[in-house]
């Protein structure tokens, strides 16, 4: 009898994902929506498999790869690879150079949090972006009183 020796990490009982923004994609029906990147994170948790992840959301295991390594990808990389069970570097949501994105798209995009039960995928939540909505609108109250200044 032969044994095999699984590699792979382990999922703990209480694994949590982070929330993250989705990747900024041009808009498509049949393409990387904000929620089928949540909903591939989300399978990718449960069935700890790329392809096969990818394959249930209804893309393939080359474009989610090309996705995690687009500009804005950081959160999502992130995710990926805790949904694995892998090590990963937190990412400042808070930061437009950690994320690569501007205040405006990560508030009107906001946070998505893949909920897992018991190892399950069940749910995706949006989170609101605060912090991202403050620095959006300190952005365009300097626009506007420099059109002021600059009309005088």
């Amino acid at each position: 009898m032969s044994t095999h020796h699984d590699s792979r990490p382990r999922p703990s009982r209480c694994r949590r994902i982070p929330a993250f923004h989705p990747v900024p994609c041009a808009p498509r029906k049949d393409g990387w929506t904000p929620e089928r990147q949540a909903q591939f994170i989300g399978c990718l948790a449960e069935m700890r498999c790329v392809r096969a992840a990818a394959a249930r959301v209804g893309m393939g295991r080359e474009s989610a790869y090309r996705l995690r390594k687009r500009p804005g990808a950081a959160g999502f990389a992130a995710a990926w690879d805790a949904a694995l069970g892998k090590p990963h570097t937190a990412v400042d949501l808070a930061s437009s150079k950690a994320t690569q994105l501007p205040p405006g798209y990560r508030f009107r995009h906001r946070r998505l949090q893949v909920v897992l039960y018991r190892g399950k995928f069940i749910a995706i939540r949006h989170k609101p972006d605060d912090s991202a909505l403050l620095r959006h609108l300190a952005r365009l109250h300097r626009a506007v009183e420099s059109a002021i200044h600059e009309g005088r």
